[in-house]
């Protein structure tokens, strides 16, 4: 593989966008790619628009993604999703939680909270997997795995045995989260 493959984590402060972002880059770094993974940019304490470009190939020089070069979004977010459809490649494929948390604007009464935006993105052409991950990570044990069953999710459309993103998880996450990581992974991977 000689062609850079670019994902882009969106999202809002406090869900685990980090985590996710490192969980990823194990596996890439573990299949032998050259990877690159940027901090993550916005207002991750405080709730505010975060996101993290996650880029691997044969040799990756830069790890930031540019509008229209992303292969896949992985979103916590609905309406974080719809913001950054344009990095979206033509044929790429969105992985969202379908959990809705209101901006400051909503939250304000100055905006209201966009309607039908998964249909939004369909009409546009876009390959949406919209997915109650916020359900799921409560199946699993706690609401905090979120992350991790988007990551779940995302293994479904990327090239790497499950034992992979399993062996990642069990290299990141404390022991006594390891099992309830797991089982989020899984429920996320076979919802």
């Amino acid at each position: 593989m000689n062609e850079v493959k670019n994902i882009m984590i969106v999202g809002v402060g406090g869900q685990g966008a980090l985590l996710a972002s490192k969980t990823l880059g194990q596996v890439l770094l573990d299949a032998g790619f050259d990877v690159k993974v940027s901090e993550v940019h916005g207002m991750s304490q405080r709730g505010g628009s975060v996101v993290t470009y996650v880029r691997y190939g044969d040799k990756v020089y830069s790890p930031i993604v540019d509008k229209g070069e992303a292969d896949y979004i992985v979103s916590f977010e609905m309406l974080e999703a719809a913001r950054y459809t344009d990095y979206l490649k033509k044929d790429g494929q969105i992985v969202v939680n379908t959990q809705q948390i209101d901006p400051m604007p909503v939250i304000t009464g100055a905006a209201e909270y966009p309607k039908d935006l998964e249909k939004e993105m369909q009409a546009k052409g876009i390959k949406v997997d919209a997915l109650d991950c916020l359900s799921l990570a409560q199946q699993a044990g706690t609401a905090k795995s979120v992350n991790i069953v988007l990551m779940g999710r995302l293994s479904k459309y990327m090239d790497f045995p499950e034992d992979a993103w399993l062996k990642a998880i069990e290299k990141l996450v404390k022991p006594q989260f390891l099992e309830m990581n797991k089982k989020a992974f899984s429920l996320g991977r076979n919802a």
